[in-house]
């Protein structure tokens, strides 16, 4: 006896990409991003994986549409890495500085820096995202250790935990072209040749 399995829509008036997103937060959750799987989180949503990819095209996509993250791996590395190699240090701090200067992309940044504070499954989960999927791909492209790739965006993340989490002044209020002028050589020396 042949079962057809049948293919396209599901029937009824399901939300699949909003049972897609559950899926993939809980796998995302519970087994961190790297183990995670386009397949394990099709499964989740009893969907087929096909439909997974139709929907968000990658896994970092779909990290990234599940936990609302206000960047996508596929547009941020090249953006980094388009230019002159001298202006890269200015690129990053810009379009950091940029993003979480709107605070509707920065909240749910901070929220996910605020979980891993206190949950190791949290933090376990945004660092191999974090890593593997931006700034291992940056390093990389430039050319440089993943040491020096870490230390860049740590000095960058500070900058945006004490501009935002801590409201510091005058560095809560300076403006976003001072700032880029006074962190870009720090930030260009780590990722140097």
């Amino acid at each position: 006896m042949t079962v057809n399995r049948r293919t396209g829509r599901r029937p009824g008036a399901a939300d699949t990409r909003g049972e897609i997103l559950a899926a993939a937060r809980q796998v995302f959750a519970e087994k961190g991003f790297d183990k995670a799987t386009i397949r394990g989180i099709a499964r989740e949503a009893a969907v087929d994986p096909a439909l997974v990819h139709h929907y968000f095209d990658t896994k970092e996509g779909l990290f990234v549409a599940a936990m609302q993250l206000p960047i996508d791996p596929a547009q941020v590395v090249p953006l980094v890495l388009e230019g002159p190699r001298e202006e890269v240090g200015e690129r990053l701090v810009r379009f950091i500085l940029t993003v979480t200067s709107d605070a509707q992309a920065r909240e749910p940044v901070l929220a996910l820096l605020r979980s891993a504070m206190t949950n190791e499954q949290v933090v376990g989960m945004i660092r191999e995202f974090i890593t593997n999927a931006l700034l291992y791909k940056v390093a990389d492209g430039l050319g440089v250790s993943h040491l020096r790739m870490e230390a860049a965006f740590a000095q960058l993340i500070g900058v945006v935990l004490a501009r935002y989490v801590l409201a510091l002044e005058p560095l809560a209020s300076a403006d976003l072209e001072d700032l880029v002028e006074l962190l870009a050589p720090t930030v260009q020396r780590y990722l140097a040749p």
